[in-house]
């Protein structure tokens, strides 16, 4: 399940790599409310890379680095992992 779950968000990151650019509107010159087609692209596309990013950051955080499996007993509420708090400055708590 791990691995389907790495390989999904891998795919889903080269995606929103891969359109970023808005390499298809290069040449277009239409514009929509005094700005650009292309630079509403990259607006609205930014804005789904953050969602992603959220989403990413709050279930797979780790995914593919992680050496052994949580327990579900070590994650708090929120999906973090209790075991791994620290202070501020670093410190372990």
């Amino acid at each position: 399940m791990r691995r389907r779950e790495l390989a999904g968000w891998a795919a889903v990151g080269i995606v929103l790599c891969t359109f970023a650019i808005p390499w298809f509107l290069w040449g277009d010159g239409t514009v929509i409310a005094g700005i650009p087609l292309w630079l509403w692209w990259h607006i609205g596309w930014m804005g789904l890379a953050s969602v992603v990013f959220w989403l990413f950051a709050s279930r797979a955080w780790g995914i593919g680095i992680e050496t052994e499996p949580r327990s579900a007993s070590s994650r708090d509420d929120r999906g973090g992992d209790r075991s791994a708090t620290t202070a501020a400055g670093g410190d372990e708590a």
